[in-house]
């Protein structure tokens, strides 16, 4: 039922009445009477017996006798919310699309053929035939796939999809954002045909989700292509499930029970025994645990392979490299990069520069005493819009006219965090004559300009240059590697990566920061095998995720307490915490052996429905919640 309560989450009988038996199905939308109002519902199975003891109400309305739930993601939304402590209902939200009536009357067509695609590409990786040869024998095998730099990934994927629907078996495809699920797409399309496959995201639109979503539950396509909602897609005889990126936190759902794309495809590739792949150019701690607990093989290049395919890459950063530097230890743009990047213009090639914020100047602190410049009126903080402005309070838009340092009086302020539009400025009066364009979130660009011209990114909105980057800067490194987060490191690995991945393989990728941190070592070598494995060793010594199995409770004031008070005793649970969220609101961290994960997800589960039955004050649970701080 259509019915978010914990005290619910269960099946309940209904009676089909006699002018709908042949019309209600397993998987058809339903209205039943619950309490003094019809909710909707979905019919999991028709029986001719129940194990009820009481009076059974009668199915109201059949809404639609299109199946749209089929038993196999009916099974997956199931796990998916016993692994999350949430409910069925909420999982069948992400899992289902909202139904259109004109849709379902559209007649069905017929399945096109697929054709098995050449293998030669997948030459370059060591066990890489032997996966696609396993897909084209009705295999399933698992890998984690570390992606060469310049790797054509989309068509890479094409290949896996149009190999397993050869061999009749379904597949499905999810990446982090429509850009990538567009470029995925035009490569899907090229390869298959049109009318061969579909593709699966909240930006389509609810007519053409749905029509999608119909032609998949119907059998009419084979490969389903997606964002993170497609992990549930509805593919008959599913083969095949791979995940692109899957470090990127857009494949985190922001509705309850917040599952991540990864593990919906992990949890269906155990239940539906297809054959799973976790690509990347970067690799997460958690895909390392696969490999490391033997569930997956890894799969990477070799060593000739990767020094043919990626770029020269330089680290500046160290005393050493500032004090050698003409420009002084103080330049934002070291001699090296902006060497490289003249001879990238030069050749008339493309330059990317990767910057971590937007904006102008993000953040500003004191010139003096070197105090965060705050606002007068809430204490946020200031930020400049523009050359000459007076900051602004990121927090209440006010302008800070005439603001002085709280602390020593001072009117001047310095530049704590360089944004993209100062940047672009920048690089303006350093290659006079370049054109110089930004990409951001807001204004991203679908590729770079064609020509010798400078782009400034944010990381993720990177676009890619028609015929490679010559020069990639990675700026302010600093900025993602200082962050107060478990996944600090690692996310700066997988941002960096990505963006040095456009390069052309004689380009050059200048990084600014010190050469003998482990993660840029890791860049370096162009090997996020071994730093995924470093990550993962240092978790477990220190006993956080993927290691350890943790979960969030978030409540007002002493209500995540009470609910871990719940708990029962014998569970070895250790709670961190509570922090105060703001004022009126806690954060409390459970942790216990991964092993156990499944128990703590339960517990909760029924800790939540108990205090909801008794209607005291809700609190979110997460498990595996991406920021532990």
């Amino acid at each position: 039922m259509d019915q978010p309560l914990p005290q619910l989450d269960r099946l309940f009988d209904y009676r089909i009445p006699d002018d709908l038996l042949d019309a209600v199905r397993p998987g058809c939308r339903v209205k039943v009477r619950f309490g003094r109002r019809k909710i909707g519902g979905y019919v999991i199975a028709v029986k001719r017996e129940t194990d009820f003891d009481g009076k059974l109400l009668w199915i109201s309305d059949l809404v639609s006798p299109q199946p749209v739930l089929t038993p196999e993601v009916a099974r997956l939304a199931r796990a998916v919310a016993d692994r999350y402590a949430g409910t069925l209902a909420d999982v069948l939200r992400l899992a289902v699309p909202e139904r259109r009536k004109k849709v379902e009357e559209e007649p069905p067509r017929e399945r096109l053929p697929v054709a098995a695609p050449t293998q030669h590409h997948w030459k370059r990786y060591i066990a890489g035939e032997a996966f696609l040869r396993a897909l084209g024998a009705a295999k399933s095998p698992k890998t984690v796939w570390s992606a060469l730099p310049g790797e054509d990934w989309p068509a890479r994927l094409s290949e896996t999809a149009a190999t397993t629907a050869a061999a009749g078996r379904g597949a499905v495809l999810v990446v982090p954002d429509q850009d990538d699920l567009d470029r995925l797409d035009a490569a899907l399309a090229a390869m298959l045909g049109e009318g061969r496959h579909v593709t699966l995201s909240a930006q389509m639109g609810p007519t053409k989700r749905y029509r999608a979503f119909l032609k998949a539950v119907r059998g009419e396509v084979r490969i389903v292509a997606g964002t993170r909602a497609a992990a549930f897609a509805p593919v008959p005889e599913l083969g095949l499930v791979a995940i692109w990126d899957d470090g990127d936190e857009s494949h985190v759902d922001r509705h309850a029970p917040y599952p991540h794309a990864r593990e919906v495809l992990l949890t269906r590739a155990g239940l539906a025994d297809a054959a799973c792949l976790v690509g990347g150019h970067a690799r997460t701690p958690q895909a390392q645990l696969l490999v490391e607990t033997k569930w997956a093989v890894s799969m990477t290049a070799s060593r000739d392979q990767i020094r043919s395919a990626s770029p020269r890459i330089v680290p500046v950063g160290d005393e050493s490299d500032l004090a050698r530097d003409p420009s002084g230890s103080t330049a934002r743009l070291p001699t090296v990069a902006w060497e490289a990047a003249r001879a990238a213009l030069a050749k008339r090639r493309a330059v990317l520069v990767q910057v971590p914020r937007r904006g102008y100047v993000p953040a500003v602190s004191c010139q003096r005493c070197r105090t965060r410049a705050a606002c007068p009126h809430c204490s946020g903080p200031l930020r400049l819009m523009g050359a000459r402005r007076s900051p602004v309070c990121g927090w209440c838009g006010r302008t800070a006219e005439g603001h002085r340092c709280r602390e020593c009086g001072s009117n001047q302020v310095r530049a704590v965090v360089i944004g993209a539009e100062r940047t672009a400025e920048e690089m303006a009066q350093a290659f006079p004559g370049a054109e110089v364009v930004e990409s951001t979130g807001p204004n991203r660009l679908e590729a770079a300009p064609d020509g010798p011209a400078v782009v400034v990114a944010t990381p993720g909105v990177e676009p890619p240059a028609p015929a490679g980057y010559g020069a990639v800067l990675l700026l302010d490194t600093w900025a993602l590697l200082t962050r107060a987060d478990l996944t600090a490191s690692e996310e700066a690995l997988r941002r960096w990566m990505n963006a040095v991945a456009l390069a052309r393989p004689d380009g050059t990728a200048v990084v600014v920061a010190d050469g003998g941190l482990a993660v840029v070592q890791a860049l370096l070598r162009w090997d996020p095998a071994w730093f995924a494995s470093r990550e993962l060793a240092e978790r477990a010594e220190l006993g956080f995720p993927p290691a350890m199995k943790m979960a969030a409770l978030t409540g007002s004031n002493g209500a995540p307490e009470k609910l871990a008070a719940d708990l029962p005793p014998d569970l070895g649970v250790e709670a961190i915490g509570p922090i105060p969220v703001d004022e009126h609101n806690e954060r409390l961290l459970l942790r216990i052996r991964r092993r156990d994960g499944a128990a703590l997800a339960g517990a909760l589960a029924r800790a939540s429905a108990e205090r909801a039955a008794a209607k005291a004050d809700p609190v979110r649970v997460q498990i595996d919640p991406r920021a532990i701080a």
